[in-house]
């Protein structure tokens, strides 16, 4: 059965809602290039705060920092890979990380301790750095969400 315009019945819904969300994909990357031009990483691999943001794209930073006392990480659609192995924790680190459609994942040795209070919708966190045995231990703290993406600290050893 064919409606006033000629197309079949039932087309013009399919239309509309392709039609949003090739609206809406449009808009989220045009918002995305525009926050990349607007908020720029900063930090190295012998810095000792971070700022890292990707957006569209992909960050990977190994530290050596002597006294890493933390900063923030933001990725959307895009990821961030930190190898903080090779860096001295300074007293009182903190790390702010949130994840929108990307990923973020950071390695740390295996004598850390991490305190994490990240959260995550439709998304996931995973922290997978054993408790050490000493009490004295440099401790990480992890605050920060993840929507839709997700958040992984590991400890492994320097090979």
């Amino acid at each position: 059965m064919l409606d006033v315009r000629g197309y079949p019945a039932g087309v013009r819904p399919l239309r509309a809602v392709l039609l949003f969300k090739l609206g809406f994909w449009a808009g989220m990357l045009a918002s995305a290039a525009l926050l990349k031009r607007m908020f720029p990483s900063r930090g190295d691999a012998d810095s000792d705060e971070v700022d890292l943001v990707a957006i569209l794209d992909g960050v990977a930073i190994k530290s050596r920092a002597q006294a890493f006392r933390g900063g923030s990480m933001f990725s959307w659609l895009g990821g961030i890979a930190v190898d903080l192995r090779e860096a001295q924790l300074a007293p009182d680190a903190h790390l702010d990380v949130r994840s929108l459609f990307g990923g973020i994942a950071i390695r740390v040795p295996p004598g850390w301790r991490i305190e994490s209070d990240v959260k995550a919708i439709g998304g996931g966190v995973a922290v997978d750095a054993p408790d050490p045995d000493t009490d004295g231990s440099p401790t990480l703290r992890l605050e920060g969400f993840s929507a839709f993406g997700g958040i992984a600290v590991g400890a492994k050893p320097e090979n």
